[in-house]
């Protein structure tokens, strides 16, 4: 890993988790860290600079880069972390629930990819990480919109990588599988549950709720963040742990029929 002294970070969800950990492992890895949350912080990861911003407000955003610029001068790299899980039956949340999950999860995304781009083209150069997930490239049910925004976040910033390359900014996907954080606490829930759904969504809660308790620390992110933050050419994508490493084989390589066969009696399903 190259020490990156002189050069700024923004993590945006910085508050606690993965982004907490990534905010503080890229300080050590010599970034100067301007980490976000939605409102004020009082367990503040460590040697980051805190600043309230809201993904999902163009003002905000917009007062965020520019008060980073006015205190650093420049932004090299933007990790866009922030983000909220939503578990359920596609069928159980409406519209408006919907489209509130992915004006967080994607389009704050490219709502904070749009602000920074200028400045990136400006100084030549930039790097942009998107923390997705395994579920932006698989299936898993009572996900479909969670796993749909990070369908999408795999889709844009590939597509993105193309078109900014040419300015020297690109633009890489961080794909971990279940990691140990409060995030299943904090996801939204069904706002139109149905209880045709009860039983299977049980099953999938509980086998969620386990795998949430042994799966990877946040610093196992942090550390693939920081791997692909100090590369000297970065790739388009990383796996972030043991276990994506081996969903994304997986799903690579077995038969269609077999992968649905393994994923529904892994989530208690009939076949």
């Amino acid at each position: 890993m190259n020490m990156q002294s002189g050069k700024v970070a923004i993590v945006t969800g910085a508050s606690s988790g993965i982004g907490k950990a990534t905010a503080e492992a890229l300080g050590r890895a010599g970034f100067t860290v301007y980490g976000t949350s939605r409102r004020t912080v009082e367990n503040r990861p460590k040697n980051v600079t805190m600043l309230v911003a809201d993904v999902t407000d163009d003002a905000s955003v917009k007062q965020l880069v520019s008060e980073v610029l006015m205190r650093a001068g420049r932004i090299d790299l933007l990790v866009n972390n922030a983000g909220l899980g939503l578990f359920g039956g596609a069928e159980e949340s409406s519209m408006a629930q919907a489209k509130s999950l992915f004006e967080v999860n994607f389009f704050g995304l490219v709502r904070m990819t749009n602000a920074v781009l200028p400045y990136m083209r400006k100084n030549g150069g930039g790097h942009i990480i998107n923390i997705s997930s395994v579920l932006g490239f698989i299936p898993a049910p009572f996900s479909a919109y969670y796993g749909a925004t990070k369908h999408a976040v795999e889709g844009y910033s590939e597509s993105l990588d193309h078109e900014t390359r040419a300015f020297g900014v690109r633009v890489t996907l961080i794909e971990p599988a279940f990691t140990k954080t409060s995030f299943d606490q904090a996801a939204l829930k069904p706002d139109a549950v149905l209880n045709e759904y009860d039983e299977a969504r049980a099953g999938v809660d509980k086998l969620v709720q386990q795998a949430m308790t042994t799966g990877d620390d946040p610093e196992v992110v942090a550390e693939t963040v920081v791997v692909a933050a100090t590369a000297s050419r970065p790739g388009r994508r990383y796996p972030a742990g043991k276990a994506a490493k081996q969903i994304g084989v997986l799903r690579r390589f077995v038969p269609a029929g077999m992968f649905d066969r393994s994923l529904r009696k892994q989530f208690g399903l009939p076949a």
